[in-house]
């Protein structure tokens, strides 16, 4: 029997690691981006990132990734089995995508928001069978991190949540169920946090490298959070901040003036070669 075909769209960082998770478990994907040059490079991210996975021993002994497809036309998303939408986290990116892919697939069709914080009962707006809507937070990289947040709406079925369940569980995730919410419990704690780390860091009280040593060896954080937001990528933080200051009015979670100084810098973490650290000598 074929494996379903699993549609992602959005080749950027997130949308190219939940494709290299699926292939690497034998679901064949097709990845949709905008630009040519965006889904050659995630196309070679993802052969490389397959390689490290089976190097580590994060996807299964033996097993033949499937094909990975990438176009740059979203009508390849009509006959997909879920469609994973991983578009930067903009509302109108995400309402433009969302309601596109709506009106494309058959009714039924999980319709999956990789979302690190807008609500989906938000999003419900924005496609035709609010039903089929739910969230996933991926943590990055998704093909090495084995549990996924998914986020339940007001209105989405028992039928899609358990085909979500399922297929997470085909690709060897644990996924936790919680309810909707801005920035629902990762993102809600994490985000802050690291504007924290980042509010420190000018305020000049530590530098960078004790911020981080410091919660890794006191508070057995596993990276620090400064290494996390290079990691997550400092432009994709900033609109995640600005997404939940717009809901929630915390001022937490406002994005601090080093955070934006770096987004206009381009020092964006680990894809863009520095962020709070310099990776460029690494990756030469």
């Amino acid at each position: 029997m074929d494996e379903p075909l699993i549609a992602i769209v959005g080749a950027g960082v997130m949308g190219t690691g939940i494709s290299t998770l699926a292939v690497g478990h034998g679901l064949p994907v097709v990845l949709v981006d905008i630009d040519e040059g965006v889904l050659d490079r995630a196309a070679a991210a993802s052969a490389n990132g397959l390689r490290h996975a089976q190097l580590t021993g994060a996807l299964p002994a033996g097993r033949t990734p499937a094909k990975l497809r990438t176009t740059l036309s979203l009508n390849d998303v009509a006959d997909a089995a879920v469609v994973i939408e991983a578009v930067t986290e903009l509302p109108d990116s995400k309402a433009e995508v969302l309601a596109e892919v709506s009106a494309l697939v058959r009714p039924g069709t999980p319709l999956v928001s990789n979302t690190s914080g807008i609500p989906i009962d938000e999003m419900a707006a924005w496609v035709k069978t609010p039903g089929d809507l739910i969230g996933t937070h991926f943590m990055n990289p998704a093909y090495l991190i084995s549990m996924v947040e998914v986020v339940r709406g007001p209105q989405t079925t028992d039928n899609t949540v358990e085909s979500v369940i399922s297929l997470l569980t085909r690709m060897g995730r644990r996924a936790v169920v919680v309810r909707d919410a801005p920035g629902f419990v990762t993102s809600r704690l994490l985000h802050p946090m690291i504007n924290d780390a980042a509010q420190v860091v000018s305020a000049g009280t530590a530098t960078v490298e004790d911020v981080d040593t410091l919660m890794q060896g006191c508070l057995g954080h596993p990276t620090g959070p400064l290494r996390t937001a290079d990691l997550i990528g400092i432009d994709n933080l900033v609109d995640a901040l600005e997404a939940l200051y717009a809901r929630t009015g915390d001022e937490r979670c406002r994005p601090s003036e080093l955070l934006l100084e770096k987004v206009r810098r381009g020092e964006l973490g680990r894809k863009s070669g520095r962020g709070f650290y310099n990776y460029s000598e690494a990756q030469a």
